[in-house]
């Protein structure tokens, strides 16, 4: 494993906590990245090959959407080992004994994420009363089921085709859309882009890929992973090998899975004019360079998929789902249109102009702190 202290800058990592429970067969670990804002927030991963150091990118790019957001609340995450499709009861019984393990690092608030949903977060509060992204039972804003990062994701999608004129040489109206990772991000953004008469043209989930150039069914399809299928089980289409959705010609590209889908070295394969990371940290900094120079636009992943974020933190507030929807809007085109045009202005990658606003608002946050620090 590399040095961990490799990672480490001014912003943190502040802590990371590393859990181990043979006996049963627990094992995660908490990056607690930056404080400064407030207690951190993030979702808990679950993957059989989640690793230290993806906990700790995300766990940074976690305090830059929070601080981007403007969110009173600084940045974290749990990586958890284990297979997210395992038997309920197994699955009930790691959440639970997980968060008991955290129970005493109360600067970090769970939340749901890749491989965890709203029922795992309500087995969290029941144990230690400390979770966001709740069941609406129990009082909370279920964020993947309203579609919270998705809409997110439509929105800055939205500004970034408004400034045309530079960035962009088509509109919304029958772009051709293609979603990486048909899950709970992606499905609801591909729903809110057709409702605004987008075309998504093709789709990709962990068993496959598939691809109709006159446009795929939004409602068919939903249907389709709503009954526990995939993708490649939608009739009439091309089907193809999961990887190969890269491959698929298209106006805008969502990733909404895994890390690092976009690289340095698949990206010359991508087909598109504008990239809405809809996952976090889907495309590598070599990649995004590469996009840019060739004229793609790339807007950063913890600018547009802050919306899960902020339903998660307005409803640990006491926020009312209606607000919560205004306020993503509200936030998340102001942002979009802050990096496009400081991007032209600087003419500097979308990613950079981000990071400078984000940094910038993290630096403002520590330095209100007695010493300084995160």
């Amino acid at each position: 494993m590399a040095d961990l202290f490799e990672f480490a800058d001014e912003l943190g990592p502040a802590k990371i906590i590393h859990v181990y429970e043979p006996a049963h067969n627990l094992k995660a670990v908490l990056v607690v990245d930056n404080v400064a804002a407030g207690p951190a927030i993030g979702g808990v991963r679950m993957a059989p090959d989640v690793t230290t150091e993806e906990c700790i990118r995300l766990a940074r790019a976690m305090t830059l959407k929070n601080a981007a957001a403007g969110l009173p609340h600084g940045g974290a995450k749990v990586v958890l080992y284990g297979d997210p499709n395992m038997p309920k009861p197994d699955k009930e019984r790691l959440i639970r004994l997980l968060a008991c393990s955290l129970r005493d690092e109360r600067e970090y608030i769970f939340g749901p994420d890749m491989g965890t949903d709203e029922m795992c977060m309500s087995w969290v509060n029941d144990e230690i009363g400390r979770a966001a992204g709740l069941p609406a039972e129990i009082g909370g804003i279920p964020l993947d089921e309203i579609g919270a990062t998705g809409w997110g994701l439509c929105q800055a999608t939205d500004v970034a085709l408004q400034l045309c004129g530079y960035f962009c040489d088509f509109k919304m109206e029958k772009a051709r859309i293609v979603v990486q990772g048909f899950g709970a991000v992606g499905k609801h953004a591909a729903r809110f882009l057709a409702a605004r008469q987008g075309i998504l043209v093709g789709a990709a989930d962990s068993r496959g890929a598939i691809y109709h150039s006159a446009g795929l069914d939004i409602d068919k399809l939903l249907k389709v992973k709503e009954a526990g299928g995939s993708v490649t089980d939608y009739p009439r289409c091309q089907k193809f090998e999961r990887d190969t959705v890269i491959d698929f010609e298209c106006d805008i590209w969502i990733p909404a899975a895994r890390p690092d889908v976009l690289t340095e070295d698949n990206v010359h394969r991508l087909q598109a004019k504008l990239v809405v990371q809809g996952a976090n940290i889907p495309v590598t900094y070599g990649a995004e360079k590469y996009l840019h120079e060739k004229g793609v636009v790339c807007v950063p992943d913890f600018i547009a998929n802050s919306g899960g974020v902020i339903c998660a933190a307005m409803e640990y507030q006491g926020a009312t789902q209606a607000a919560v929807f205004e306020t993503i809007a509200e936030k998340v085109r102001y942002n979009t249109k802050l990096v496009l045009e400081e991007s032209k202005t600087q003419k500097i990658m979308p990613r950079d102009a981000a990071l400078n606003l984000a940094v910038q608002r993290v630096k403002k946050a520590m330095a209100t702190r007695r010493w300084g620090i995160f």
